[in-house]
């Protein structure tokens, strides 16, 4: 299993070679993050690949959770959900889980 020294990660701790990303990396930046991944995060990192792959960009807050009501349903799309699974700031967080690029418009 990889550990944070072995990745390749930009000054902001985002992974600099998307093709490094599997889900041992996901549980080595989840953990960097104090975040044990679960079913319910991997449904929501799971989503946010899909808009990357289908958008070619990782999602701001907004259009994350508009996707993610589109594909998993309202009650999963609500910023209170999402910030319990990824607190502070759960586009940014969880676009670094799944190896996405930061999104630009998060802080």
């Amino acid at each position: 299993m990889a550990t944070l020294n072995d990745l390749a990660l930009d000054k902001d701790g985002f992974l600099v070679e998307l093709n490094d990303w599997d889900a041992d990396v996901a549980a080595v930046l989840a953990q960097d993050e104090g975040i044990i991944l679960t079913d319910a995060h991997w449904e929501i990192i799971n989503a946010i690949r899909a808009f990357y792959a289908e958008f070619d960009l990782a999602p701001a807050m907004r259009p994350l959770s508009r996707y993610i009501k589109q594909t998993l349903g309202a009650d999963k799309a609500g910023s209170i959900y999402l910030m319990t699974l990824f607190p502070e700031s759960p586009a940014k967080k969880a676009a670094r889980i799944a190896g996405l690029p930061r999104p630009e418009n998060c802080l």
